[in-house]
């Protein structure tokens, strides 16, 4: 099933996408810190909701605060961070 396009989002997500845009190659976010950004401290949970149903954004710079990657597809998500020069080491990544 197709995510909603940008044109279809609510203001919570709409803040998501806007944090998420300004990302940059290499820089990856904690969940709660994406929540934080957007105007809603506390709602990190809801964040991965946003990334699962938003087309086009770059959830793979999103991880958990503990630097755990997606427990689904950690192998992917090393895999496209590794591409943008972040190091994951046994499915976290590096802080530096």
């Amino acid at each position: 099933m197709p995510g909603k396009s940008h044109d279809e989002l609510t203001a919570f997500e709409r803040a998501v996408v806007e944090v998420l845009a300004k990302t940059q190659k290499g820089e990856v976010m904690t969940y709660g810190e994406v929540a934080g950004e957007a105007g809603y401290p506390g709602a990190a949970r809801a964040v991965g909701g946003v990334l699962r149903r938003v087309d086009d954004l770059p959830w793979w710079r999103v991880v958990a605060a503990s630097g755990r990657l997606i427990p689904h597809d950690p192998k992917l998500q090393a895999e496209l961070l590794a591409g943008e020069g972040v190091k994951t080491v046994k499915g976290h990544v590096v802080f530096t």
